[in-house]
């Protein structure tokens, strides 16, 4: 194998090293003009600019989270200018909104799948999506987090007279529901021995490749990632692992028995397919996902989001073995502008000593393994981490092993369309800090990695 390329995006596994994909195209200096191939129906500019704008959303009134949305405003002027806002307020009521500049066509119809932003907004060029995956908040630095996933998002739009700042006339507008649950999906809480967590099972009597969520280091229950889950045909445990219900608040170590009896439960459940279960953990959910491949039976498939490979912030125990958390050296910090503090040089080299005394000994998982890591991550030297020891399991003869790798993308990657979330609070320090990442390339990595996480699952979860 050939050594993986930074500022690439990649995919690794026992063949190829790297594949360069065409999703992160520069934007045109110059916008382009609708397509000319497209045909318009048999009505004339004349009688659409007779008609009062109106907003055509399809799916028309409500759609999930993660499925994209196609917005078309109709009856404005032939080449009418333009100002369309997406406004969105979350469960906390802080406000996200997003907006772009057009020029409807010759027919009077503004088709977002065909017509480019112009510069001017949250983005520009021809991005259908843009006006989902460009929400920024209002208040600075803040977190758009889903915690009643039985309640949906409501999404308004807004089109605007002209490119003005402030906008224009109120011309038309849209509402629309982001749901995270599909009709039939059933949210099941669990409270079985020591596990607090939630199930989200598909519709049926059928059994499902079963899946656990394990979350960062924030504490709580975090639903989002596994309702959207379920709703593409897995039965997907959301579990929490400390400062929820009675688990405790500020944990001075971990211990895998607990992540073992979640294991159990799943494989246990009747709708749950087996005889394995795959793991999907986030920032330190991998480092702990990781490490119940290393140690435990019946872990099929793991996917890592930005996690380390060695384990972080508390020592983690399993039966007679402790496992010390890495090093780190809060002298290594910087500062970046104002009061932002930048993390990603503190930790110690998981490769080295001492930092090796931490590293999960992968070479004893029997899982498939997928690595999906941000090249911007300031938390976590995710492809870094990955792209080493993916290179100490080739060289013991292994091959269960895949890495993607986006540029522009930092510590946080969820599923499609959440807002980009650079700066924000560290987990651990509690401080201001970057996280890193790049609106257009982060928004266009959660498109692409999220239908290759199903997929792997899929493949994996499935053939057994």
């Amino acid at each position: 194998m050939g050594q993986v390329t930074a500022r690439s995006l990649c995919q690794v596994n026992s063949c190829a090293w790297q594949k360069q994909l065409p999703w992160l195209s520069p934007v045109p200096a110059v916008p382009q003009r609708c397509s000319p191939t497209w045909i318009p129906r048999m009505t004339s500019a004349r009688s659409l600019s007779s008609m009062a704008p109106s907003v055509r959303l399809s799916p028309t009134a409500r759609s999930l989270f993660d499925e994209p949305l196609a917005i078309t405003v109709q009856g404005l002027s032939p080449r009418q200018q333009v100002t369309l806002r997406t406004s969105l307020r979350d469960e906390m009521g802080e406000l996200f909104q997003a907006c772009a500049r057009y020029q409807a066509g010759d027919d009077g119809e503004l088709d977002l799948a065909r017509c480019p932003a112009l510069p001017g907004g949250s983005f520009s060029g021809l991005e259908p999506m843009g006006l989902l995956w460009a929400l920024q908040p209002q208040k600075p630095f803040w977190c758009m987090v889903k915690w009643d996933v039985q309640s949906p998002f409501v999404l308004q739009l807004e089109v605007f007279e002209g490119h003005g700042d402030p906008p224009g006339q109120l011309l038309a507008q849209a509402q629309h529901e982001r749901a995270f649950l599909r009709d039939g999906v059933r949210r099941v809480p669990v409270r079985e021995g020591r596990i607090r967590a939630t199930l989200f099972l598909p519709p049926g009597e059928d059994t499902f490749p079963g899946i656990i969520d394990i979350h960062g280091y924030a504490g709580g229950l975090f639903e989002h990632r596994a309702s959207l889950l379920a709703n593409h045909g897995f039965a997907t445990l959301a579990l929490a692992y400390f400062k929820y219900e009675d688990l405790p608040q500020d944990p001075t170590e971990l211990h895998l028995e607990y992540f073992e009896e979640a294991v159990n439960y799943m494989l246990q459940h009747p709708q749950v397919k087996g005889p394995g279960v795959g793991l999907l953990g986030y920032s330190k959910g991998a480092d702990l996902s990781l490490a119940m491949a290393a140690f435990l039976k019946n872990i099929t498939a793991v996917v890592s989001l930005n996690g380390p490979v060695a384990n972080t912030v508390v020592p983690l125990c399993y039966k007679d073995k402790i496992i010390p958390p890495l090093p780190f050296d809060e002298q290594k910090v910087k500062v970046i502008g104002s009061n932002i503090l930048d993390y990603s040089e503190i930790l110690a080299d998981p490769f080295q000593a001492p930092g090796n005394q931490s590293l999960i000994p992968l070479e004893k998982a029997e899982a498939q393994l997928l690595f999906i890591a941000g090249q911007d991550d300031h938390l976590v030297k995710s492809e870094y981490y990955a792209t080493e020891v993916c290179k100490l399991l080739q060289a013991q003869g292994k091959a269960n092993f895949q890495i993607l790798s986006y540029p522009g993308t930092g510590h946080c990657i969820d599923p499609p369309f959440f807002p980009l979330y650079s700066i924000g609070k560290h987990p651990v320090f509690h401080k201001r800090a970057v996280l890193g990442g790049e609106l257009r390339a982060y928004s266009a990595a959660q498109v692409h990695a999220w239908p290759r996480i199903q997929a792997f699952f899929n493949k994996y979860l499935n053939d057994n």
